[in-house]
């Protein structure tokens, strides 16, 4: 564990020293938005978000790109340096979820970047869209196959669900893909939640006695957490849709590796109740015409409600703490 936390230092460290020359750099190429109009991960125009964040115009996003780089780096050196037996599937789910939905996330960034919502070459939103369940059915066969998952705890019971864990993993990664990208809508939510998700399943990881998932969560906890401290109230970076659609992959891949399936949903309970919020409002539009909410997701009714962003953000916190707590305890006894 001392180790662990070593890395975990290391990792925030580094990050730390990189990332004001790294928002300069974003500054310098102009890798902000260029109007207040925003849309939504369903391609959806969000005119009250705009209304409350029309301020935030000219903020440089991309932080994703930073994190990643230095993750990857620092997590492959890790490996060797402290001479573990490296499960290489495993790494390999890891690494490869982070860049694909990272790279896929800088596609969007580079549309915000032009001011164009059509996309290069016809890839829409329903392409991408297509595109996430691509990169997931690709990550779920690699955990049925290569690394023998195929079944799901809950409560204590082991389902043995055979090659049906594939679209059930699919599902997964998807879902908190988006659940990311969503709730990463005001300064410090999606970023201070993931750092408690993260630490809890630190803790599962240790449990498990799984060292190369644990160095992964070890290095990334110290880059979120430096990147936390620019990104807080008022924000000086966002991390942009290439950290949004990266980081969601990988809380949902850690949270699969460890094989607590009721652990993963109880973790990220806020990312849930984010997501579900705004499929509710999307469902209720589509089949009974009208919406269940004045507005979605979650933290942007709270907006319209008159709470100040920085009490929406803390509250999210302190309840994704002890969200955490329970994920963790359910984890341990199952």
């Amino acid at each position: 564990m001392a180790s662990l936390l070593g890395l975990s230092i290391l990792s925030a460290f580094i990050t730390a020293i990189l990332l004001v020359p790294f928002i300069d750099f974003l500054y310098k190429v102009k890798l902000k938005r260029q109007d207040q109009v925003t849309r939504d991960p369903f391609n959806k125009r969000t005119p009250l978000f705009d209304k409350y964040n029309s301020w935030k115009v000219g903020t440089p996003f991309g932080g994703g790109i930073l994190i990643i780089v230095v993750v990857t780096i620092l997590t492959i050196w890790a490996y060797g340096m402290l001479s573990i037996e490296v499960k290489y599937w495993e790494l390999f789910v890891l690494l490869f979820s982070f860049i694909g939905y990272g790279a896929l996330g800088l596609y969007d960034d580079s549309k915000k970047l032009i001011n164009k919502h059509s996309g290069f070459f016809g890839l829409r939103m329903r392409h991408k869209f297509i595109i996430q369940w691509v990169l997931a059915f690709i990550v779920a066969a690699i955990f049925y196959y290569q690394l023998g998952y195929s079944f799901v705890h809950l409560l204590g019971v082991t389902v043995q669900i055979g090659i049906f864990f594939i679209p059930f993993a699919a599902f997964v990664i998807v879902a908190f893909v988006n659940a990311f990208n969503i709730t990463d809508g005001l300064d410090g939510l999606a970023s201070g939640l993931l750092l408690i998700c993260l630490i809890g399943l630190l803790a599962i990881s240790a449990q498990i006695l799984d060292q190369t998932l644990g160095i992964f969560i070890a290095v990334l906890i110290g880059s979120i957490g430096a990147f936390l401290y620019f990104n807080i109230y008022k924000a000086r970076l966002w991390l942009g849709d290439v950290g949004s659609l990266s980081l969601g992959a990988v809380l949902a891949v850690t949270g699969l590796l460890t094989g607590k399936t009721l652990a993963i949903g109880i973790l990220g309970g806020v990312f849930v109740l984010e997501v579900a919020s705004s499929m509710l409002q999307l469902m209720s539009k589509h089949f009974l015409k009208r919406k269940i909410f004045p507005v979605s997701p979650l933290h942007l009714w709270l907006l319209k409600r008159g709470w100040e962003e920085p009490k929406i953000v803390m509250r999210a916190w302190i309840i994704g703490f002890f969200l955490a707590l329970l994920g963790v305890y359910f984890a341990f006894i199952s």
